[in-house]
C-alpha cells in the first residue's frame, strides 16, 4: 500500500512514520510512505501557501493551487482525504475501508482553513478525529495512517492481536492482565489463570459486552445484542 501526505511540516512525520508498528511496516515492504511538501508546489521566493480570505475576517485560508498541483503530481490511485474538524467522524470501519485500497492521499490544513475548492473539487472525502480544532491536519494525518497500517496483512506480524482490539468487532475489548498474578492486593481473574481456554473466550466476551455497555452503549445498540448472562461480569 502507499500513503500519500502533502504538509507544509514534512518534518513532523519523519520520526512516528519510522517508529513502532508504521516505521516496521515499512522496513518490512508492507507500506510506502510520501510526504509531499505542499512549498514544493509554490512559485514566489517566500514560497507562500496561504492569503488572506475573501469576504474579509480574521485568519488566513490556504491557497487551492499547491494542493491541486501537488496531487496532480502524486497522480493518486485511491481516496483523496482532507483532514477537516468539519469532516465525517473517522472510525474503524472508515479504517479497514481505507487499508484495502492501493493508496491514500491525506491533505493537512493550516491556519484559518484551506480554500473550499480543494474540500469540493479535490478532495473524495473529508474526514475529523474528533470535536475539536488542532493547529493543523499533521497530528490528525498520523492518527489515521496509525489506524490503517496496522490493519495491513503482515504489518503487526499476528492477525489476533488486532483482532482483539476495540471495533474491531463492534464491541469494547476486554480487560487484559500480565504477570505477576498477585500485585498490592490485586488479583488477575482466576479463570485467565485456568488454562481452560472456553472460559477464558467467554469471559472476554462477556467483559467486552460490559465494557461497552457501560462506556460506549451505542455500539451496542448496532450490535442488538441483548443482555449478558452475566450483569456483574465476574
Amino acid at each position: 500500500m502507499r500513503i500519500n501526505v502533502v504538509t507544509i511540516f514534512p518534518a513532523f512525520f519523519e520520526t512516528p512514520l519510522r517508529t513502532s508498528i508504521p516505521g516496521r511496516a515499512e522496513a518490512s515492504g508492507v507500506v510506502c510512505y510520501r510526504v509531499v511538501d505542499l512549498r514544493d508546489y509554490t512559485y514566489d521566493r517566500h514560497r507562500t501557501v496561504d492569503d488572506e480570505p475573501y469576504g474579509g475576517g480574521a485568519g488566513m485560508v490556504m491557497k487551492p493551487e499547491p494542493f491541486f498541483e501537488a496531487v496532480e503530481a502524486l497522480d493518486p490511485a485511491g481516496p483523496v482525504v482532507l483532514l477537516s474538524p468539519r469532516g465525517r467522524r473517522f472510525d474503524h470501519a472508515t479504517a479497514v475501508r481505507y487499508s484495502l485500497a492501493p493508496e491514500i492521499t491525506l491533505l493537512c490544513g493550516h491556519y484559518k482553513g484551506v480554500d473550499e475548492r480543494v474540500a469540493t473539487d479535490l478532495a473524495t472525502e473529508e474526514l475529523s478525529i474528533g470535536d475539536y480544532v488542532l493547529s493543523g491536519g499533521e497530528p490528525a494525518a498520523l492518527v489515521v495512517v496509525d489506524a490503517v497500517v496496522r490493519l495491513l496483512p503482515g504489518a503487526m506480524g499476528d492477525h489476533e492481536s488486532a483482532a482483539g482490539d476495540s471495533f474491531y468487532e463492534g464491541l469494547l475489548a476486554p480487560p487484559v492482565y500480565t504477570r505477576p498474578a498477585e500485585y498490592r492486593g490485586l488479583e488477575v481473574p482466576e479463570v485467565l489463570r485456568s488454562g481452560d481456554h472456553r472460559r477464558v473466550d467467554e469471559w472476554r466476551h462477556r467483559q467486552a459486552e460490559r465494557i461497552t455497555r457501560r462506556r460506549r452503549p451505542d455500539l451496542l445498540d448496532e450490535q442488538d445484542l441483548g443482555d449478558s448472562d452475566d450483569p456483574t461480569g465476574d
